[in-house]
């Protein structure tokens, strides 16, 4: 769903342009060139107050459809030859494994807050991403020929199979595993927990996977491991996760420092 939103929103965008700027509700293909690719892009840029990384999103939804053009022979000459697109590091919010202990140990006497706060923590520790834990059922949970559970669940986003271990149940509540509200709801009642706890850092469900997989890799837990419990198929997909934490480095360094003592 979200990708379909995506490529209507690139459409929606590219109308507007060809109205603002050409006076016009369509163009020919075979019209489509440089010039007219790098106006998009500053419309973007300008008009939608899109980011850079976000601009190159729409760019490339744009590119697909022209590629789409090439393949069926509706133009010959490629608009997009000698474009490169450059997406800047973003560095991801986590938090530390101090930090989820602090939400962890945390008592809330509001419900609605401890229900969230629950559900963070869940997806902290499994990796599932928002929509997945809101399609979450008890069918979903397996236990293996040694007894212990695992959820196994096809991503909502990618269709790409998860293999999580499971430390412990949740309980069951009319069918999903936990009462999930909507994300804008989360996303705000997070806000609020995030200032109980002292934590100075933007909550959200996706700095749950963002720490799921920080924290699992900080405590040894291999790339390829790690990759496929986030539903990844391209290791390189993980690797935008990985973070080398100071415990890491302290860690890593002890046998060296044991070699050189004064």
């Amino acid at each position: 769903a979200g990708t379909v939103l995506r490529y209507e929103r690139t459409a929606r965008y590219l109308g507007e342009l060809l109205q603002k700027e050409y006076r016009m509700n369509d163009i020919p293909l075979k019209e489509i060139n440089h010039e007219f690719i790098a106006r998009f892009e500053h419309y973007i840029k300008t008009e939608k107050s899109c980011a850079q990384n976000a601009t190159v999103k729409y760019l490339k939804n744009f590119k697909k459809i022209i590629k789409v053009a090439l393949v069926n022979k509706w133009i010959t000459d490629d608009p997009f030859l000698e474009i490169h697109f450059k997406q800047t590091k973003t560095n991801r919010a986590f938090l530390t494994e101090e930090e989820l202990n602090i939400l962890l140990k945390k008592e809330f006497t509001i419900p609605r807050l401890q229900t969230v706060r629950d559900i963070f923590v869940f997806c902290a520790l499994t990796g599932l991403a928002f929509t997945d834990v809101q399609h979450l059922r008890y069918e979903h949970i397996i236990k293996d020929v040694n007894g212990e559970y695992w959820i196994r669940k096809a991503r909502e986003k990618t269709d790409n199979m998860c293999d999580i271990p499971l430390l412990d149940i949740p309980r069951m509540k009319k069918g999903v595993v936990l009462p999930v509200p909507s994300n804008q709801r989360m996303n705000s009642y997070l806000k609020e927990i995030a200032d109980i706890c002292g934590i100075n850092k933007p909550l959200s469900t996706h700095v749950a996977r963002h720490t799921f997989a920080t924290v699992a890799l900080a405590n040894r837990v291999s790339m390829e491991s790690v990759a496929k419990m986030l539903g990844h198929t391209d290791i390189r997909t993980t690797k935008i996760y990985a973070r080398v934490l100071d415990k890491t480095v302290s860690e890593e360094m002890k046998g060296m420092r044991s070699k050189f003592v004064v």
